[in-house]
């Protein structure tokens, strides 16, 4: 009687085992079917004789992201930044209702510009967004009155393809004051953003933002507005994407009114890609940030960059900066990127 009952306890101990090990095996594969993890981190040299000449390694991004598929129709998707000090980048879910029609609620990307929704995975350049997009769009804080959102903020966004992707439209209703920040007025900035691909290698559009910020500091080229005035911030920009094999071209104007102050900029980035995996950069950069004191310049970049693995590249480049107000400088910078 004792042998059976331990051969009973045995088997059932090994059934039970077996059970637990089926089962974290189908959590397992669930959360591998439903989430996906990715990050990339970005590391390189600058040389920059503005100011007195400088030189330094340093670490411009390290990027987390993950995205979970909660149903078929139903997603989340967060970022994080651990360069410098550590922030929340992006957190959002998304519905799609149609394919013509997904819902986003939370803090993502302004869909202003062409440049400013992509990713420095992808851009070009190793400072990313031209002049122009840095400041109008709030990236880096170029504009004392935005201050840096790094191009986002929190809202709802409608989104969606039209008759046969040949339309791309994005419509959003946005805070207007940045990343991990409650809006500081009672205004809303509404943007806008359309793009039409009347071609497979071609794409045409513009976008806007009108609303009423709140300014998160002074600048000097906006003298009459204090730190915590709401103050009219409206922007506007037209621009085409050229993607062939030999070559890829982004070429866009813009244009921005803060008070009563009006800036304007335009930039066309060149990639050559001359052979597997290699491709030579060229852009023109110019960006007026006030056009009543006429505070401009115009940057000239040439460089290189190798993809030496899918996703990882490692990069060269030369900038002229050619300065309206202030001494003309000389920028050189080297960046490896690697992702996951």
């Amino acid at each position: 009687m004792k042998r059976t009952l331990l051969s009973f306890a045995f088997l059932l101990s090994a059934l039970m085992a077996t059970a637990q090990d089926a089962c974290l095996n189908d959590v397992v594969n669930t959360l591998k079917d439903r989430i996906s993890l990715a990050g990339y981190a970005q590391v390189g040299y600058t040389y920059d004789d503005a100011d007195g000449a400088s030189n330094t390694f340093d670490i411009k991004r390290v990027i987390f992201m993950a995205q979970g598929k909660i149903t078929d129709r139903w997603t989340c998707y967060f970022m994080y930044s651990f360069a410098n000090t550590g922030k929340i980048l992006e957190a959002y879910t998304e519905y799609k209702f149609l394919p013509q029609l997904t819902a986003r609620i939370g803090q993502f990307k302004t869909m202003y510009t062409i440049e400013n929704p992509m990713s420095p995975c992808y851009v070009e350049l190793i400072n990313c967004y031209s002049q122009s997009v840095n400041y109008l769009a709030g990236i880096n804080g170029s504009d004392p009155l935005y201050g840096s959102s790094s191009g986002r903020d929190m809202g709802l966004l409608i989104y969606g393809d039209l008759f046969g992707k040949l339309v791309n439209y994005n419509f959003a209703l946005m805070n207007g004051q940045g990343i991990n920040l409650k809006d500081k007025n009672n205004q809303k900035d509404i943007v806008g953003n359309l793009m039409v691909n009347p071609l497979d290698w071609l794409s045409v559009g513009g976008s806007f933002v009108k609303g009423k910020g709140c300014a998160v500091a002074t600048s000097s080229l906006n003298p009459d507005i204090q730190t915590g005035d709401n103050y009219t911030r409206n922007r506007w920009s037209a621009g085409a994407v050229i993607k062939t094999k030999p070559v890829d071209v982004r070429t866009e104007y813009l244009a921005g009114k803060d008070g009563h102050v009006k800036s304007d900029g335009y930039y066309v980035t060149a990639s050559a890609h001359v052979f597997p995996k290699f491709d030579v950069i060229a852009s023109y950069d110019y960006f007026n940030k006030s056009k009543v004191l006429d505070d401009k310049q115009t940057n000239y970049v040439v460089g290189l960059q190798y993809w030496f693995y899918p996703k990882c590249r490692v990069q060269a480049q030369y900038t002229y900066c050619n300065r309206h107000i202030g001494d003309n400088s000389n920028l050189l910078q080297a960046q490896l990127q690697v992702r996951f």
